[in-house]
């Protein structure tokens, strides 16, 4: 008797079941889309640009957060931005210049100058592989080349420095009137913050098809500041 009470005082008729899915389905839908325009992005990686700190088609989750908030890009973040260029959206690179310094590159070495410093410092640049450290170039000039960078705007180098284009080449060609060496604040989608690398299905590891390297996720472990003395 009391469970004949119970169950048709608790039953839900079709029309409320589907009221409470579609609730909750809209519920899931804009919780996602709140987290993926103001707090994380996922990415998958494609090329060589970032090579040895981060390889093709492995998985990057993008801190979009931290720059909307409180915090201004710095030197050695790797960070995601929109090109404006056809067919490629997004470029994934490394934050060398900040606004108002100038930026030297001579004899395959970054130099800087800070805001009020009349010297340059020579970039010492740990977390480039054997074969591009000291290995920067312009358009393969060892000579001295200068950039200074405005106000809100960045110089951004790839980590694999002589096989892709980035902030030296106004990613594209500056021959070009509406190309800049350097990209704006409003155009970063964010830092990379997190490396999910590439689950490989076939072996069931973590290991690259293209360049059989074993590895595991981890978080980025550049320095994402320098003090120079």
């Amino acid at each position: 008797m009391w469970e004949d009470i119970n169950s048709s005082q608790t039953g839900k008729s079709l029309r409320d079941e589907i009221f409470d899915f579609l609730k909750d389905l809209i519920i899931i839908i804009i919780v996602v889309l709140v987290v993926r325009t103001f707090f994380i992005l996922p990415f998958q990686i494609s090329g060589q640009s970032m090579y040895d700190s981060y390889y093709d088609r492995e998985f990057i989750i993008v801190d979009r957060f931290s720059y909307l908030t409180f915090s201004e890009p710095k030197r050695w973040d790797v960070v995601v931005f929109n090109t404006h260029i056809d067919g490629k959206e997004y470029f994934i690179k490394r934050v060398i210049g900040l606004p108002w310094e100038t930026l030297k590159i001579q004899s395959g070495s970054v130099f800087v100058k800070a805001v009020g410093s009349e010297e340059f410092v020579e970039l010492d640049e740990i977390y480039l592989s054997d074969t591009n450290y000291k290995s920067t170039y312009v358009r393969g000039d060892d000579g001295e080349n200068l950039y200074e960078v405005p106000e809100w705007w960045y110089f951004v180098l790839w980590d694999n420095r002589n096989a892709s284009t980035d902030s030296r080449s106004c990613f594209s060609s500056c021959e070009f009137s509406d190309k800049s060496n350097y990209i704006n604040k409003k155009d970063i989608t964010g830092r990379v913050f997190i490396d999910l690398w590439y689950f490989n299905f076939k072996t069931f590891s973590f290991t690259n098809p293209n360049l059989w390297i074993d590895t595991r996720p981890r978080w980025f472990s550049s320095p994402s500041s320098f003090e120079y003395k």
